[in-house]
């Protein structure tokens, strides 16, 4: 059976739905309010819905393949080639309906355990952040009364509390308080980050799935559980290499006339993840007691950065394929191709 292509405009309010009817070739351009979008596509026999990645597209996702279609996310990226002309929300519905109609790899569909998952690592990634704005804040305006620190947060600990001593006979009493409100700050963010952490280790230790790849060498809680959350479903990508190649840690290609030229990573797919699988690899390599032989020749010919990269890619594809085959992590395991 065929499936009737759709392409739905996601919007706050209002969204933009594209389709042309296989019975009677109308063109059906609207726009529908939210809450009659499910109750439109509840009264319609199963269609092939294209989105784009979006906010809310998830959750969407989830309500249209429950009533029975087909959902495919796609990037907005893939989705803008196909918007020639002015912007508009029946252009992008246009766009989006010729899109879902081309092959390509869609953004997986997840669960909303998955989708927990990964809110908590969004606001963790936040906390850091503001963590290290608050830092460099407070060492910023200390250096403009002649007080510089050493790097790391363990020195800054040790010394604010003599700088702010020395600098109170000099500087209005309200500024010091402030000073020391900011630095007390940071242990209040601390503690949101760890307790998030925690959560995140207690997903680990329910999660079969998060504690099978933990094992991987390089692959922490942080890692784990953001791979298993990303991912979605394991069977949604072919191979590991597609896996790895979808994070971005896969060289770009250049070619003309027939030949080609490999430059760098093509950084596609989740910064996020891409990140936490380098950072990982970076740890193994720095505190690796008897690295694997592939490794040690691979550094005696390419700079530490590409042999670095090559090992994030190493574990993305072990993570694809201990998810995909249902195996546990075997230190040495060499994959052997049928003939």
């Amino acid at each position: 059976m065929k499936l009737t292509p759709v392409g739905i405009d996601l919007a706050k309010s209002v969204f933009q739905v594209h389709y042309v009817d296989m019975e009677t070739g109308e063109i059906v351009n609207k726009p529908l309010k939210r809450p009659a979008l499910l109750e439109y596509f509840a009264n319609r026999a199963p269609c092939l819905i294209g989105m784009e990645a979006c906010g809310g597209a998830q959750y969407w996702a989830r309500a249209l393949a429950k009533l029975g279609h087909e959902v495919k996310l796609m990037p907005a990226r893939f989705v803008k080639a196909f918007n020639i002309g002015n912007k508009s929300d029946a252009a992008d519905a246009r766009a989006i309906w010729l899109a879902v109609q081309q092959p390509g790899k869609p953004v997986a569909v997840k669960t909303e355990a998955q989708q927990a998952v990964l809110a908590l690592h969004r606001i963790r990634q936040q906390l850091v952040k503001f963590r290290t704005m608050q830092s460099n804040s407070l060492r910023g305006l200390l250096t403009e009364y002649g007080e510089v620190m050493p790097k790391s947060r363990a020195a800054l600990d040790s010394a604010i509390p003599g700088v702010l001593m020395r600098l109170s006979d000099r500087l209005p009493p309200v500024l010091i308080d402030t000073l020391r409100e900011q630095w007390n700050g940071l242990s209040g963010l601390d503690e949101q980050i760890c307790g998030i952490e925690r959560r995140l280790r207690q997903w680990m230790r329910e999660d079969e799935a998060v504690k099978a790849i933990a094992d991987i060498p390089g692959v922490g809680v942080l890692t784990a559980t953001a791979a298993v959350a990303t991912m979605g479903h394991a069977r949604s990508f072919r191979s590991g290499r597609e896996f790895a190649a979808w994070i971005g840690l896969v060289p770009k290609q250049k070619g003309s006339g027939g030949k080609t030229t490999l430059l760098g990573i093509s950084k596609r797919g989740d910064a996020y993840l891409r990140t936490l699988l380098i950072h990982g690899a970076r740890s193994v390599l720095a505190h690796a007691k008897e690295p694997a032989p592939w490794v040690e020749q691979l550094s005696r010919r390419r700079p530490a950065n590409v042999v670095i990269v090559a090992l994030a890619n190493k574990m993305a594809r072990t993570i694809w394929a201990i998810l995909a085959h249902h195996r546990p992590y075997q230190k040495g395991h060499v994959s052997v191709r049928l003939a």
